[in-house]
């Protein structure tokens, strides 16, 4: 491969003119088929583990790339390889797709022109996750407007080859109910239309893999009874005869990006696994996969390995990396103390009375990846080398732990990628 070629081909989709970044898109695209990296839903995959076709001693590990996504998905790869790991996937939520500024095309195209730099061959799966139906003042009730634009959102996912989506609508989970299903009822039924309209709007040949969240990452944690008055919930409203959900997102005790303490270290964070297993064992009743592991990147060293021990099907990973670029001793101080005066100056609004410095920072930096994604993109060797290195240990430490090395023949055997040609 031509890596200057490649190179070249990444940059034009994230700094190019407007105009001719589909083209681009098509280009990168074209090579990974020739390669033999293709994209692909995870369904297929997922209904295997279901029915205990595929083993249950592996987590998938979904990486989320905010910035440099270009070179993180190089390192990504790089890891996999040599382990023959095919059992991974990336991930970008709705709301980082507009923070960080990668739309769905951009983030797609970027991380297959690293998988043709690399020469990695398989299915490649990418996560639309969190795409969140935001709530009004109303409970149960999505905001105006909300609805059309998830669907646009989904729509132009799908075209840009994400073939796996979270629909995130525990916003409307109703607490003031008592009865459960009646707390759940907003959050099963908008799941179900939205599954209808994916379902109407998928290319030939694909069944796009669909996330379900039974409660808001970060509050109380997820119960058997919550999962269950969800699913007859929605396999009442679902139409007959279609696919519905292959995953199920729950809370277990973790938060998105951990909680900062006042001098910036970290909380302690205790895990309920067993209520992540216990979950895991109940959705495969009802045809899925298993359980989602959200806000995990930041957990102790030792908590990993017990993710496939609990069967959890899929662990997202997403402030960790952010760490290990920012915090990095090669990582420019002088372009760090710029993000924390953009910092001050465009997001002082979401800073909470009782923040310190330390805290407001390390919940807010994720924010800069956009504005300065040229800066971060442009970074010279010499400091991206080492930063991309440390990485790259970590995400080999994050497949050894969720059990994932030597899975590239078991996902090549339940997975059918798709060519995207258009």
């Amino acid at each position: 491969m031509d890596t200057k070629k490649i190179n070249r081909l990444a940059w034009q989709l994230a700094f190019g003119k407007e105009n001719q970044k589909k083209k681009t898109y098509q280009k990168i695209l074209s090579l990974t088929q020739k390669q033999g990296a293709l994209l692909a839903s995870m369904n297929d995959f997922y209904m295997a583990r279901a029915k205990k076709k595929a083993p249950l001693d592996f987590s998938v590990p979904a990486f989320n790339l905010r910035g440099m996504a270009y070179d993180m998905a190089q390192a990504v790869f790089k890891a996999a390889i040599p382990k023959k790991v095919g059992a991974l996937a990336f991930e970008l939520a709705r709301s980082e797709m507009g923070y960080t500024d990668q739309p769905p095309h951009e983030y797609v195209g970027v991380i297959m022109a690293a998988a043709v730099k690399e020469g990695f061959v398989g299915p490649i799966f990418i996560i639309g996750d969190h795409f969140q139906v935001k709530a009004s003042d109303k409970a149960g009730v999505p905001k105006k407007g909300e609805v059309r634009e998830i669907k646009a959102l989904i729509k132009k996912s799908i075209e840009a080859g994400i073939y796996n989506i979270d629909l995130d609508i525990s916003t409307l989970v109703d607490y003031s109910k008592k009865d459960l299903y009646e707390q759940q009822k907003a959050n099963f039924e908008l799941a179900a239309k939205l599954t209808e309209y994916i379902r109407s709007i998928e290319p030939k040949g694909v069944t796009v893999s669909l996330g379900g969240e039974i409660g808001h990452i970060g509050g109380k944690n997820s119960t058997e009874e919550e999962l269950r008055a969800y699913m007859k919930g929605y396999n009442k409203v679902l139409k007959k005869g279609l696919v519905g959900l292959s995953k199920m997102a729950i809370q277990t005790g973790t938060h998105h990006g951990g909680v900062p303490l006042s001098d910036g270290s970290l909380a302690d964070v205790n895990v309920d696994f067993a209520t992540l297993k216990k979950l895991a064992q109940v959705t495969r009743e009802y045809n899925m996969g298993g359980t989602v592991q959200h806000g995990a990147s930041t957990l102790p060293d030792q908590f990993f390995a017990q993710f496939p021990k609990s069967e959890a099907v899929e662990v997202h990973l997403a402030t960790g990396f952010q760490n290990i670029i920012m915090d990095h001793p090669k990582f420019p101080k002088k372009l760090l103390n710029k993000i924390y005066e953009w910092i001050e100056k465009e997001v002082t609004d979401e800073r909470k009375e009782e923040q310190t410095d330390e805290q407001f920072y390390y919940k807010t930096r994720k924010k800069a990846f956009g504005p300065f994604k040229k800066e971060f993109w442009s970074l010279p060797e010499r400091i991206k080398n080492p930063i991309m290195k440390d990485l790259r240990k970590r995400f080999a430490f994050i497949f050894r732990e969720l059990n994932v090395e030597n899975t590239k023949r078991m996902v090549q055997k339940f997975t059918k990628p798709v060519k995207l040609t258009k």
